[in-house]
């Protein structure tokens, strides 16, 4: 549907037989309305708020930067502002609304207990630079924080600065790359399977290693004998994830660490999928010896809306000495302190820092929190029950759509699918966008690669039965449509406040500048 505008243009609704009808004046259907942008809609004489007068025979405190023409920007009064973004925010998908089937993003739940301890002033109003001696609190946080975060690793050192996950990626092959220049081998190469993730490649790529790649067997796992086969001198390191993104725990990961390691290399771990195995599986205990851990996936931190991410990294004993600045640090008479400062003895040879401050103290209070409340039964818990909800959608739908690796036994915490079996020209993309007019977000699509039309769908342990049995009709529905060629799906979504967009000229030819329309 198209907005309404000043030019007098009459909205029109695109039909599924490809033609038009008029619609409202407004633009609206019904509840689900219309909303032009701020330089549609707004003044520049109008505002919501109060201002002080200004004398404008006051000296100017900007010197020569004193803008000399009005800056045009519009206003709205205060219903109409709140009205604005409350009618945008009807047109968004979150959480809080329903079922976000995200693979590998496991977009869960966020508690309201998470996100009342964040808002407590000690924490919320907590400065980087304020003195150390006042927020011995959020200190403490940390350090209790790191305590947990190591144990469910059985991983003998954390670094919490790592604002994400691909930050704590680079963290991590950045103290891999350190231990090698230490030992006067700085090596080239470093090994990234199929099953992995995608910011893996990028990020050995990114801290300056040739990437090479190491192919996947039919059961979706790596190919040990292949990884075998490319070790040698040359490789710093492998980068695998477990549970890989085709939702498989990669059984054979304390042979590939022994053969990684006898080489001299390092096994860095994406941590991204840990919802799957926590409490269940210690990572160090496989060998591993850096990953990072996505405090928005397993530990219930909001993904982004609630402030910056946090992606620490945990360390094996030796990759410890090379963690990033700065971290905290617990003294003698029980205070907590930040350390700076590169100490001077041999053991410790931290590569630098990944940024200016410490870290984001508002996921470091939900993600304890989360962690506090479950317990170690609850965590473990947590685990079993998202490894669950996945392995009942896989074997809900696995006779209607392509499971490529129902064979290799149950999943963890991500079915796998793949449109092999779509009749009439139909894709991933046609049921996706079908998936959309069923009321939920679309599950992720065409990833992992190693799938034809993939489609990664992760439940999460926070979705009930009864919820997730409206997604399976409504996904065997919609698996049905295509495979039976229905045509009509190349026209999805048909109720959304937008029809089908052109999302590859969206990505190449973006437009991010508002231009009035001409007259």
């Amino acid at each position: 549907m198209n907005a309404p505008n000043k030019s007098g243009w009459k909205p029109k609704m695109e039909m599924a037989d490809g033609s038009a009808e008029s619609v409202t004046t407004t633009g609206n259907r019904a509840l689900m309305l219309e909303e032009p942008l701020l330089f549609e809609i707004g003044h520049a004489e109008i505002t919501g708020v109060d201002l002080p007068e200004v004398d404008p025979t006051a000296p100017s405190r900007l010197g020569d930067l004193t803008r000399e023409e009005p800056i045009g920007l519009v206003g709205l009064t205060e219903p109409e502002a709140v009205r604005h973004y409350t009618r945008l925010s009807r047109q968004n998908y979150g959480i809080d609304l329903g079922f976000f089937p995200l693979g590998s993003c496991t977009m869960k739940h966020n508690p309201r207990l998470n996100e009342k301890m964040a808002r407590l002033p000690g924490f919320a109003d907590a400065h980087p630079l304020a003195p150390q001696s006042t927020v011995q609190g959020a200190l403490e946080v940390i350090h209790e924080l790191s305590h947990w975060l190591k144990t469910l690793t059985g991983m003998p050192a954390v670094a919490m600065s790592p604002k994400a996950g691909a930050h704590g990626e680079l963290c991590g092959i950045l103290a891999i790359r350190a231990a090698h220049m230490a030992a006067g081998n700085p090596r080239e190469v470093v090994l990234v399977p199929e099953s992995a993730h995608g910011t893996n490649p990028a990020t050995a790529a990114f801290a300056g290693y040739k990437v090479d790649n190491i192919p996947a067997t039919t059961e979706g796992r790596v190919d040990v004998e292949a990884l075998k086969a490319r070790l040698g001198p040359d490789v710093a390191a492998v980068m695998i994830t477990n549970p890989n993104t085709c939702g498989l725990f990669e059984k054979d990961f304390r042979e590939i660490a022994d053969a990684v390691h006898a080489v001299g290399g390092y096994v860095y771990c994406d941590g991204a999928n840990f919802n799957a195995i926590v409490g269940r599986v210690r990572p160090g205990d496989l060998g591993v010896d850096a990953m990072h851990i996505n405090l928005h996936k397993t530990f219930s931190t909001p993904h982004g809306g609630g402030g910056p991410g946090s992606g620490p990294v945990v360390f094996s004993e030796a990759l410890a000495p090379f963690a990033p600045l700065p971290y905290v640090d617990k003294t003698a008479d029980g205070k907590f302190v930040i350390v700076e400062e590169e100490h001077t003895d041999a053991e410790h040879k931290a590569f630098g820092r990944m940024t200016a401050f410490h870290g984001q103290m508002g996921m470091f209070t939900r993600a304890l929190t989360y962690m506090l409340s479950h317990g170690a039964d609850g965590l473990k818990q947590v685990a079993e029950d998202a490894v669950l909800n996945a392995n009942y959608i896989l074997r809900s739908l696995e006779d209607v759509l392509h499971a490529p690796f129902a064979d290799a036994g149950p999943c963890m915490h991500e079915a796998l699918f793949g449109d092999k079996d779509f009749g009439n020209g139909l894709s991933t993309l046609d049921l996706a966008k079908g998936m959309i007019d069923e009321g939920f977000h679309p599950m992720t699509v065409y990833f992992p690669l190693v799938v034809h039309g993939a489609m990664l769908v992760e439940p999460t342990e926070t979705e009930s039965k009864a919820s997730i049995d409206q997604f399976i009709t409504s996904f065997r529905s919609l698996a049905e449509r295509a495979v039976a060629g229905d045509e009509s799906l190349k026209q999805a979504p048909y109720f959304a406040p937008r029809r089908r967009l052109d999302e590859t000229a969206a990505a190449r030819k973006p437009k991010l500048k508002w231009e009035p329309l001409e007259a």
